[in-house]
């Protein structure tokens, strides 16, 4: 993806507990742009050659040990070859008190230096599944995202369709909200899309005829949620006559987003079908076969017939990429 994301370093200091030995620069303009973080290791004895100066740096007890067995004049000059090489900030672990020459190098190179009484591995973890968040690969696309029976459930269609409505009508049957209209969507570690809404139209509905509804207000803090995995995508079509549809879900049917392949299923849209209804099942039904388990398979095996090759799988374009 082409856009650049980033965190502020003022974000990071909010999130965890640091001390500022130094900061040069306002924290509000270093940006982060790395989920990955370095131990400043070998790079002290000049091994820079994959250095990756988007990186946080982080020093410890080890580093700290091997710059005590330097002069003064070899650590101002060990650290120089890594910072000069501007990184966004260097965290300073276990209590450590930053020797003058860090001080020096640092204020040369307008490098931040933050302080944690945490040992570098319980920073590291800590920070790790913080970066992974919010620097995670990321779409917005237009559709709804619900908690259906513990699915993540992610509406699509053509605008006008009854997505709205839908979930309005999911809402009164005890089914949470994430988002309506628009859902950022962010891809995280082992392959996982996580869904959310846009701070700004945050849990609001827009149902044509009433207007603007919060969905948080009228049905309740239970409700809805901030975020939530998806684990399938219901689209929503307008009933066509010469249009074959699935009427076995026999065959696996998935669309990929970011990269990742998500059960698809497409539900035609016509008076008299109660959507609610039939979204709840397909949601639990999709819970079904993840446990491994198949209705049409079944119904194969009890007529005497081939079972249905659970290899055969297609991938079906979302609304968003036709």
């Amino acid at each position: 993806m082409s856009e650049e994301f980033y965190i502020k370093l003022s974000d990071v200091m909010k999130e965890m507990s640091f001390d500022i030995a130094l900061m040069p620069k306002n924290p509000n303009d270093v940006k982060i742009k790395s989920r990955n973080i370095n131990r400043m290791g070998l790079e002290l004895i000049g091994s820079l050659e994959h250095f990756d100066n988007t990186r946080i740096i982080i020093m410890g007890e080890s580093e700290n040990h091997f710059l005590s067995t330097l002069t003064s004049e070899e650590i101002y000059k060990s650290v120089e070859a890594v910072l000069s090489l501007s990184p966004p900030v260097l965290i300073i672990t276990h209590s450590i008190k930053p020797r003058k020459e860090i001080i020096a190098v640092a204020e040369k190179y307008n490098i931040p230096i933050i302080l944690s009484k945490d040992t570098s591995s319980e920073v590291t973890n800590e920070l790790t599944p913080f970066l992974n968040l919010h620097l995670a690969p990321r779409i917005t696309r237009s559709g709804g995202l619900m908690n259906i029976h513990g699915e993540g459930i992610l509406l699509v269609g053509e605008s006008g369709v009854g997505k709205s409505e839908t979930a309005i009508e999911l809402l009164k049957r005890g089914h949470k909200l994430v988002s309506d209209d628009l859902v950022e969507i962010r891809k995280i570690p082992k392959n996982t899309l996580v869904g959310s809404a846009p701070e700004n139209v945050r849990h609001f509905i827009e149902v044509r005829g009433i207007g603007i509804i919060n969905a948080r207000r009228i049905f309740g803090i239970g409700a809805v949620k901030l975020t939530e995995t998806i684990d399938m995508v219901v689209n929503l079509g307008v009933w066509q006559a010469n249009k074959e549809y699935d009427r076995m879900g026999a065959e696996c049917v998935y669309t990929e987003i970011l990269g990742v392949k998500v059960p698809y299923i497409d539900i035609p849209v016509r008076p008299g079908r109660n959507l609610a209804i039939i979204i709840e099942v397909a949601a639990m039904n999709n819970r079904q076969r993840k446990m491994g388990y198949s209705a049409a398979r079944e119904l194969f095996i009890n007529l005497g017939m081939p079972s249905p090759n659970s290899e055969n799988e297609k991938i079906e374009k979302c609304i968003w990429d036709i």
